[in-house]
């Protein structure tokens, strides 16, 4: 699994419009075959930050993601919803097909 999770430093003018910019984007990745999740968060440290944690089902879908048209047109949107270079991690995760659960909490009953 290839997981990737970027921060966007949004224009402060733009912040609160930010889903509707990357609604098509977030839709058309959603529907790829080899997309796991594309989840977006916004910061609660800086309302003008938005984290987005993408998971793919292996390099080659990573690959079909960045050079679909959705992807390239996304690039092209966003550069100007953008206040500065988001930053980024991504790693291969072998043998990994999405979410574990969480071993050391479990809900109580209310």
């Amino acid at each position: 699994m290839i997981f990737i999770t970027v921060k966007f430093p949004v224009r402060p003018e733009l912040s609160a419009q930010w889903l509707d910019i990357v609604r098509d984007f977030t839709e058309a990745t959603r529907a790829e075959p080899g997309n796991l999740f594309f989840d977006w968060s916004r910061s609660v440290a800086d309302p003008n930050e938005y984290v987005l944690v993408e998971g793919f089902r292996d390099g080659e879908a990573g690959r079909a993601h960045v050079e679909s048209a959705h992807f390239r047109q996304a690039m092209e949107t966003l550069a100007g919803a953008v206040a500065a270079k988001p930053r980024i991690i991504s790693v291969d995760l072998p043998d990994r097909s999405g979410w574990d659960e969480m071993g050391e909490i479990t809900p109580r009953e209310a």
